[in-house]
Parts: structure tokens; sequence; C-alpha cells
């Protein structure tokens, strides 16, 4: 792990606030996914990444790294441009002039694959495909949540929860001349983006572990149920079978029917992927926000830092102060637009002008607010990069 006076160093004279990548720690990182991937192809989710060289790296840095989830139907046809193939949409698309790019682009030799999960989807895609003369590929979601009395475990994605209904959809798909059956996503965002070694809640750690290891076992079964049938039904093979999450990597490789898995969080492990049991990352992304004000002997406010993350409104949601080691916010101010409140009573001595190194919450929303990326390997700044936001661009 990196100390304080090590960043202080490498990255004075850089204008705060600023984002960075480090490259040694991006390794480790990279180095566990595939580890807990056990051999399966692992696909980008680019949200989580937000910059074409940083995506770029990764899926250079093995190949076991094949094709990028996208987000959006534009990412997905500016990701084609910058020459990256195999591109799954991982949610659903319903603007007519967006599918009608994708079959164009698809004539034209672009690979994109659409994300469905009811007919009304499938007759948007068959739309733009008869329109422009091509068959465009398609992957059915399958929702992967459970409910328990009192409880639905998991997120509300898509409607498809019993292999009837996926098999309803499926037969819809494959009387179609226009689109194509291509691969099947269960998402089990219960396992693979909930905590479970969350400091001072050791009831609701265990809960939660007991309902992961319900929700594991529910998820093999059901993709299994799902593949047999579809082989049953005499249909092409499936191109792939996608699965997971950073939380869940490797408990969705090891089942037989899945062909990938979905890793992007695990790259920068933001600060939420510090409460799991099973594994442990490394901090590889972060940024720096300058101290401006000392208004009493261990409180330093610094400018901006509220850059809070998706998802329900709360403490967990907020960045945290990373460096140096034992910085915290304040429980009346938090992380605010234009300045940042730091308590701190540690060794180092700060002044004015030095900075404060944060992590962001999520890994999605750091590159939004930020253009470049600075990065950093064996104490030097050796590197850096655009993001989306750098590219002028900003597709949700």
């Amino acid at each position: 792990m990196r100390d304080y006076r090590y960043y202080k160093e490498v990255c004075t004279g850089l204008p705060m606030p600023f984002a960075f990548v480090d490259l040694d720690m991006l390794q480790q990182n990279i180095l566990n996914v595939l580890h807990r991937a056990n051999g399966k192809n692992v696909r980008i989710a680019s949200k989580s990444i937000r910059s074409v060289d940083m995506l770029r790296r990764i899926l250079q840095a093995n190949a076991q790294f094949q094709g990028i989830m996208c987000f959006t139907v534009p990412e997905a046809l500016y990701l084609a441009q910058q020459g990256f193939t195999d591109l799954l949409l991982g949610y659903p698309a319903m603007d007519a002039s967006l599918l009608a790019s994708v079959a164009m682009h698809q004539r034209e030799g672009c690979n994109i694959t659409l994300m469905v999960d009811c007919e009304t989807h499938v007759e948007q895609a068959e739309a733009a495909a008869a329109k422009y003369g091509v068959r465009l590929p398609l992957c059915v979601d399958i929702d992967m949540s459970i409910d328990v009395p009192g409880l639905h475990f998991g997120v509300w994605r898509s409607p498809i929860r019993s292999t009837d209904a996926a098999l309803n959809l499926i037969k819809r798909i494959a009387q179609s001349k226009h689109v194509v059956l291509e691969g099947l996503m269960g998402y089990e965002a219960q396992v693979a983006g909930l905590g479970d070694r969350v400091p001072g809640q050791v009831l609701k750690n265990a809960i939660v572990r007991l309902l992961k290891h319900r929700s594991i076992r529910d998820a093999a079964a059901r993709r299994a149920e799902l593949v047999a049938a579809i082989d049953r039904m005499g249909l092409p093979p499936l191109r792939f079978v996608n699965a997971g999450g950073t939380g869940s990597l490797h408990t969705s490789s090891v089942e037989p029917v899945v062909t990938e898995v979905t890793a992007g969080s695990g790259f920068y492990s933001p600060g939420l992927f510090d409460n799991y049991r099973d594994f442990t990352l490394v901090p590889a992304a972060g940024y720096a926000i300058e101290i401006v004000r000392q208004p009493r002997g261990d409180l330093y406010t610094c400018l901006g830092g509220g850059y809070t993350a998706s998802g329900i409104a709360g403490s967990d949601r907020l960045p945290r102060p990373y460096l140096p080691q034992g910085a915290t916010l304040l429980a009346m101010e938090g992380a605010g637009e234009v300045q940042t409140p730091i308590r701190y009573n540690g060794q180092e001595t700060l002044e004015l002008g030095d900075p404060i190194f944060m992590r962001h919450s999520k890994a999605g929303e750091l590159c939004e607010r930020f253009t470049h990326l600075y990065y950093i390997s064996n104490g030097s700044i050796v590197g850096e990069t655009t993001t989306y936001r750098g590219d002028g661009l900003c597709f949700l």
C-alpha cells in the first residue's frame, strides 16, 4: 500500500483537483480479477471505467479479457469508432433512431449486441433491422434476484423471472428473420455489488452472507436449467452466457454453463469494495483536493470534493479521505460542492496548498468529474489520458 508522502511527492506541481490511476495497483487488481475468474473470459464493464485508453490497457493486459459491456447506444457506437469489437449493451435501448444507428453500423460490419427482456424490445430491434436489411444480435436478460418473506433481495431489472418466461421470449426471437439470439445475461447484483464485511454492522453482515449464499445457489440452478432448455430446443449454440460482477466473479465463474463474467469496479477498487469478506482489492484510482483553509488546528478545509456516488443517499455514498491515513469527513458537512472540511490529527504536517487524497465510493462516477487521469507508476507520473468527459462526451 502507498502512503501519503509517496503520492504527495509524485504529484507535486499538479493543479488540483485532479484524478489519477496508480498503474502498479491497477496491475494487482487485474491479477486478482483474472484469478477469481477461474479461466473464464472477462468482459469489461465500461460504466466503471469511462476512459478509452483505460479500456484498451485492461483489454491488452491479458487475452482472457474479451469484449466490453456498454451502458448506452451512443457509447457503444463511439467505442466501435475507436476500434473496439464485441460490444454488448448492458441495458435495453428503446429509441428508434438509436436502434436504427445500430442497424446501420451492423450493415457496415460493426458488432453490437442488444439487450432485451420483453417482446417490445424485440419488436423495436426487428423494425430497425428490417429497415436496413440486417439481422441484429440479441442477448436476453434474466432476473437473478430472490424473494424471501418481507424482502426482495436484488435489484429491479428484467421482468423475466422464470425459465418459462425466458423460453417464451427466446421462441419469439427464434421466429424472427431480423434478429438472432446470441447470448444470455443473468447479473446477480445482490451478490456482486453488496458488501458483507461492513464495519459496525455485524448482524446485517451475517444476514447478507446467508442471503448471498442462497442467491448464488439459486442463480446457478436457474442458469443451468435455462441453458439446458435452450439446448433441447435445437437452437444454434449461444455465443456467450454472461454472469457476475466484481463481487461475484469467484462464484459465477465456476458454473459450467457460464462462458464469461463481467468486471468493472474491481479495476479501480472504489471505497465500497473494501467491505467484502471473500476478496481484497487495492485502491488504484482516486483524486486529490487542495487544502485552502485551516479554520482550526485539526480542521483543514479543501476546495471542492463533493463527488457523491449513485444509489440510496447515505454516508456510504460519500467519497472517503484516503490519505493521509486517519483523515475523516465531518458528520455535519460531509463532502461539499465547493468545499470539504477534513479533520486530521495524525503524524503528517499539513499546510495550505497540500493535497488530501480521496477515494470515490463507486467507480463509475469518478471519471464524470474529471477530464483527465494521471498515470502513476514507480514513484513518477508516467502519462495521462482523457476520460469520456475529456473527450467532450456525456453518455448518461
